[in-house]
């Protein structure tokens, strides 16, 4: 009975034991994922920081060290998350649209009427667009673009051919359940996407003269578009 008692008493002391489970691991592993979370915070900060220099300077006229500035930190920790002012530029892009073009892709694979699409499309664009600062990220591209193609590339590549292609998939099935008489769009989804750039560069230049409203404008584009196209 004695030995019964024992075995069990040795197998706690063994755990006792174990590092993984000591309070002086637990303290490290709380620590490491503090650490962790504060340079998640810090290179949003960063991020947060260059989209408002970008917005306020332009690219080219945008130093680290404003940067730096505006997000509290050091000049040198903006070099441990981004190589460079363009790679930072980069990721800026990277981070506040690409997961807007995972939406769109989302809503490309759903089987649904191309009206009700067209909708959410819209909707996807006012929400997650124009009512964010993704808003001033394609204003950037569009102003920035032509003078730093690389930055131009690097957006076709990460965000706009994505999009495009996702927009022809759902477009190509509207053809095939003969919601569309014809590949027009498919060949050219620029323009489903056209009145969405009129509302950014409308909304920086003239908005405080006549308010742009934007949901109806897309949403009129979008039933003359489809209507123009729809089988008699």
């Amino acid at each position: 009975m004695a030995a019964n008692h024992t075995a069990p008493a040795k197998k706690v002391a063994r755990r006792s034991r174990d590092p993984a489970l000591s309070p002086r691991a637990s303290r490290l592993e709380t620590g490491r994922r503090s650490r962790k979370g504060r340079s998640a915070d810090r290179r949003e900060a960063i991020l947060a920081a260059a989209l408002d220099e970008f917005s306020m300077r332009g690219f080219d006229a945008t130093r680290i060290d404003d940067v730096a500035k505006r997000a509290d930190v050091a000049k040198g920790t903006i070099y441990l998350y981004f190589r460079d002012k363009e790679s930072l530029f980069q990721e800026l892009i990277r981070a506040m649209l690409t997961p807007l073009i995972g939406a769109i892709e989302a809503l490309g694979e759903v089987d649904m009427p191309l009206q009700v699409l067209a909708e959410r499309f819209v909707d996807l664009f006012v929400r997650e667009v124009y009512e964010t600062r993704r808003r001033d990220v394609i204003r950037l591209i569009l102003s920035e673009g032509r003078r730093f193609p690389k930055v131009a590339e690097f957006y076709y590549r990460e965000v706009l051919s994505r999009m495009l292609k996702a927009v022809r998939a759902l477009l190509r099935r509207a053809l095939e359940r003969g919601e569309l008489a014809d590949d027009t769009l498919i060949r050219f989804p620029q323009l489903l996407v056209a009145p969405g750039i009129v509302a950014i560069v409308w909304n920086g230049l003239f908005d405080r003269f006549e308010p742009l409203d934007v949901r109806a404008m897309m949403g009129a584009s979008c039933e003359r578009l489809f209507a123009a196209r729809r089988p008699t």
